[in-house]
């Protein structure tokens, strides 16, 4: 089978022989990883071009790579390629070297060389110069016009001042000793898995990650932590309509997913809210009301987790629990602050991360009972106007009520949801403004999965799961 040959620079540089040709093409790339993937597109246009001269659907490719050594790799017409180590061999000797000169000893050329072309007038000042000053000692910092002490008493003086500077280097070096390690280890980057890169990995060539897969990569460490102790975070915002519902189910999603279970999202909301309307119901049609009713028996010693199937509403494709808010049309019960309390301590007992939705009224008594158990403040909003108007406004409520408040208010993210397709302009605008009153702005693009009925994450556009998973992740960097 006709062989060609391959090059590949550690600046990204690829040169390309073809079976039997002499000169190489030079293809510029951005660096080594580049290289190989365009490498195997440029031999696989080759293999399906009906007028080359490769002779067959097959090539082997002799490649040398500054990463991965001297391989041979067999691309197919198809595109699959399959790789082939081989011993790397010794290193040529120099071109047009001169035996001769290597074996003559250095020290007759340079030794000669640097005597004869030494000028007079330097050989004067050398024999010529002052001793060199001696580099600075602790000792020498003491003023230079001391008076005079005795010879027994300086000599005292020297001898403490030697065993105080021995120590004071010698606990330098303990301490280092101390807090070596030698578990230590560099970090490892696994090879890429998404795009041009891994779909090289799986056929057997390894590819380091774009600066895409290693940002996404951050994101899902940072969603993944788990927490000592529950975690609450409150979605906000004075205005209906401004997509707090849709928030709560997108960032429990996340967090559920990639950290495991124990994620509760609940329909704090005074009266009726939407949360269930957005989400899976399970097989009754209980609230917030009936976990109230049954709190005492949630808390005793003896209950345990199977009891909250009872009351919450499990998504079975997300894995987060939702706690409904009083759904009947008859009902005319408002939540108070106490009722809050008793809320939050069942659901800190069994919940890792609790997320809640809220009404839009900030004087209602357990929206102001909401944000005292509250770690992470998300102000939810969209790219109509009032809606914006309203999220600053509750940012800057929040940072005049008390010092809590004003805490959560400065560390808070808002969360941009484009209320229409052609809004990505006005929405990075919002989020530019926002970041300035804010710890983190992000926007997420419109899509209709998020419009109307059930929420649920894989229906979503692969778009639209990676803003929620930033979105997340910086709810997560908060905590």
């Amino acid at each position: 089978m006709a062989q060609a040959r391959a090059v590949i620079s550690s600046e990204g540089e690829l040169k390309y022989w073809k079976p039997g040709g002499t000169r190489p093409e030079k293809i510029q790339t951005k660096d080594p990883q580049e290289a190989r993937v365009r490498l195997v597109q440029h031999v696989t246009e080759a293999l399906n071009d009906p007028f080359n001269d490769h002779h067959g659907p097959t090539l082997n490719v002799k490649v040398d790579d500054p990463e991965t050594g001297i391989g041979v790799l067999t691309v197919t017409a198809d595109g699959s390629v399959t790789r082939q180590e081989l011993e790397e061999p010794e290193a040529p000797e120099a071109e047009h070297e001169d035996p001769e000169a290597v074996e003559q000893p250095v020290a007759e050329h340079q030794g000669d060389e640097v005597e004869n072309d030494k000028p007079e007038a330097q050989e004067e000042e050398a024999t010529e110069a002052e001793p060199e000053p001696q580099p600075e000692t602790r000792r020498s910092k003491k003023p230079a016009a001391a008076a005079p002490q005795p010879k027994e008493e300086a000599a005292e003086i020297e001898e403490a001042e030697e065993v105080a500077a021995a120590e004071e280097e010698e606990f330098p070096s303990r301490k280092a000793l101390r807090e070596t390690s030698f578990l230590t280890a560099p970090k490892v980057i696994q090879p890429a898995t998404i795009g041009w890169r891994g779909i090289l990995t799986k056929l057997g060539i390894s590819i380091k990650p774009s600066d895409y897969e290693l940002a996404m990569r951050d994101d899902i460490h940072a969603v993944s932590q788990h927490w000592p102790g529950p975690r609450t975070i409150a979605v906000v915002n004075r205005k209906g309509g401004a997509n707090k519902t849709p928030t709560v189910c997108g960032l429990s999603a996340v967090f559920a997913r990639y950290g495991g279970g124990g994620v509760l999202a609940w329909d704090n909301n005074e009266s009726q809210g939407t949360l269930g309307w957005r989400t899976e119901q399970g097989p009754h049609d209980a609230s917030v009301l009936d976990l109230l009713r049954d709190k005492e028996e949630l808390l005793s010693p003896g209950a345990h987790n199977a009891l909250l199937a009872h009351y919450v509403h499990h998504q079975t494709e997300d894995k987060y629990d939702v706690l409904r808010s009083d759904e009947r049309e008859e009902g005319d019960h408002e939540i108070q602050a106490h009722e809050v309390d008793s809320t939050y301590e069942v659901a800190a007992k069994y919940y890792r991360m609790i997320f809640m939705d809220s009404g839009n009224t900030t004087r209602a008594a357990n929206w102001r009972a909401a944000i005292e158990h509250t770690d992470q403040l998300v102000v939810a909003t969209t790219t109509v106007e009032d809606r914006a108007e309203a999220a600053k406004n509750t940012l800057v409520t929040l940072s005049k009520r008390d010092a809590h408040s004003a805490k959560l208010a400065a560390n808070a993210v808002v969360i941009i949801s484009q209320e229409k397709q052609d809004d990505g302009r006005a929405a990075q605008e919002y989020a530019e403004k926002f970041r300035q009153i804010a710890r983190a702005a992000v926007v997420v693009p419109y899509d209709p999965a998020m419009k109307s009925g059930q929420i649920r994450y894989s229906a979503l556009k692969p778009a639209t799961q990676r803003a929620w998973l930033a979105a997340a992740a910086a709810v997560a960097r908060g905590l």
